[in-house]
């Protein structure tokens, strides 16, 4: 995404977030001051690609104005990058459990279980 694309971007989201009763708790007075120093930090940010991305450790970029997509192109990107090799499965025979003691479970009463809040 070019520059002024970027900064209209996140000039709108910003925006949203004042104006949106919602989103405000997600403004906080770092975000004001994190836009006041955008240009320094993208400098930082470009100088240190400019010496950290090397051939043996590279570094991506990802876009992010659809984070749905992004994260979807993060992940692909990332399982693109594991050599796979297909791995044979054994034959596995299911046996019978063997007889033994008679097991009761404790009443459900007597434990703790998390709320089903999504069935």
């Amino acid at each position: 995404m070019k520059k002024k694309a970027y900064e209209q971007e996140l000039g709108r989201r910003l925006h949203r977030r004042l104006n949106d009763s919602t989103k405000r708790w997600k403004l906080s007075p770092i975000d004001l001051e994190s836009r006041m120093r955008w240009v320094e930090y993208s400098e930082a940010k470009d100088m240190m690609f400019a010496h950290a991305d090397v051939e043996e450790a590279p570094w991506y970029v990802v876009e992010s104005d659809d984070k749905r997509a992004a994260r979807l192109n993060c992940i692909a990107h990332l399982l693109d990058l594991i050599p796979y090799r297909e791995v044979g499965m054994p034959d596995i025979e299911l046996q019978p459990r063997p007889a033994g003691k008679d097991y009761v479970r404790p009443p459900r009463e007597d434990q703790n279980y998390v709320p089903e809040v999504f069935t």
